[in-house]
């Protein structure tokens, strides 16, 4: 421990003889351990989002469908199990959210024009904060109650049919009978959304109403479960499975959205790509800095052997060297990341290539998401790699031969 002391003081000094060239090499890395983590938390932020929208899509985290239903969504691919029993299991659970819905392929109808639409029946008292809907973000009013008589369209569709709050558009789809139903609506509220995607597509009207319209009676065609980490959803799919039985087919996130799910695992991997493309880059800085420390010491080196110092502690005095340059160089590092992404929590507009976001399922306000695990596996990556690329040149200077090194000609 004593020796661990001195050589900890000796590499500090010779960490400081030539200050310039440490100034530049700290500089150096703490702008990669920067770029490390800000470039992550820019990435996390993007995908954090997109998955956050696709989720809130669908909704949920974990889905219950009858087995045909992805296959052919129409109303006949009913949940076998009454609305009124998954009322009563799903109630009880102590599930983070869930919702009941009716779920189907319609068109939509104004005086002017029509449009094919995912016609979702909901209770409102069930999807409040699960759905991409905010209530402030509604001209005119959303859904009272399951059995509200009105429907809530996107304001881009409203566009499109040239209609508005106050006037009355013209549903049809399909009931249990396999008969048109079709039915007059007043449009109650237009709802914003961030992806435009999603006005086009989603028309709400009440649940009840809409299982009258069908004629389904107390059944619906999906269970959405929100849960507490959409990363780790395999607890909640096995809780959802011990509440519904084998008569129905349970789906987390990642299935239901492949896209969204491989994205997820590409990114994951791209942050450890992108730390250790970065450390290459400082790499050779770290090494070229090093090696002309130990060039400068070569006298001095042999000096030490000829005393009496192990090359062990020799190895060890560079080593140590290294690591104190990263260590304070990653403290600044950090610290900027900190400082350049904390202000940045609000959001930054991205809207000049809104369109361009959307076609990855991005919305145009990127927020930034800077995860420990992310910080400390560029830190980490440092480090390891640090210490790798600092063997050489260590290494080096402790196979020296006093003789040699201390009559060495400049």
């Amino acid at each position: 421990m004593k020796t661990l002391a001195i050589l900890g003081k000796l590499a500090w000094r010779n960490l400081w003889r030539n200050r310039r060239r440490t100034f530049i090499m700290l500089a150096a890395v703490a702008i990669g351990i920067w770029a490390m983590i800000f470039m992550t938390a820019l990435t996390q932020g993007m995908v954090n989002e997109m998955v956050k929208d696709g989720v809130s899509a669908l909704p949920g985290y974990v889905q219950v469908h009858q087995p045909d239903y992805l296959d052919d969504p129409n109303i006949n691919n009913l949940i076998p199990t009454p609305d009124s029993e998954i009322a009563a299991r799903f109630g009880s659970a102590g599930l983070v959210q869930w919702a009941s819905r009716i779920k189907v392929p319609a068109v939509l109808s104004s005086e002017r024009e029509t449009r094919g639409v995912t016609l979702l029946g909901i209770d409102p008292g069930q999807e409040h904060g699960m759905t991409f809907i905010h209530e402030d973000n509604i001209d005119g009013r959303f859904l009272a109650d399951a059995a509200d008589d009105g429907i809530v369209i996107g304001r881009n569709l409203a566009k499109t049919l040239d209609t508005g709050v106050g006037k009355r558009v013209v549903i049809m789809s399909q009931d249990l009978a396999n008969n048109i139903a079709d039915r007059g609506f007043r449009v109650i509220g237009l709802f914003g959304a961030d992806m435009q995607s999603y006005e086009d597509t989603y028309v709400f009207v009440g649940k009840s109403t809409l299982q009258r319209l069908l004629d389904v009676g107390d059944r619906v065609t999906e269970i959405a479960v929100m849960g507490d980490d959409y990363r780790n959803v395999g607890p909640l799919v096995d809780k959802v499975k011990a509440l519904t039985g084998d008569n129905v087919v349970v789906q987390p996130w990642t299935e239901l959205d492949p896209y969204l799910g491989t994205m997820l695992k590409v990114m994951d991997g791209f942050v450890l790509v992108w730390v250790i493309v970065i450390f290459l880059a400082l790499s050779f800085g770290l090494v070229n800095t090093l090696v002309m420390a130990v060039f400068e010491r070569v006298r001095e080196i042999g000096l030490m052997l000829a005393l009496g110092m192990k090359p062990m502690s020799i190895l060890g005095q560079i080593l140590i060297e290294s690591m104190l340059l990263l260590l304070f160089g990653m403290l600044i590092g950090n610290g900027l990341a900190w400082l350049s992404i904390n202000p940045l929590q609000a959001g930054i507009d991205i809207s000049f290539v809104g369109q361009g976001m959307e076609m990855f399922g991005a919305s145009s306000v990127l927020i930034p998401q800077l995860r420990l695990q992310d910080v400390l596996l560029a830190n980490g990556v440092v480090l390891l790699l640090g210490f790798l690329a600092s063997l050489s040149p260590a290494w080096r200077a402790s196979r020296y031969q006093p003789i040699e090194a201390i009559t060495k000609v400049d």
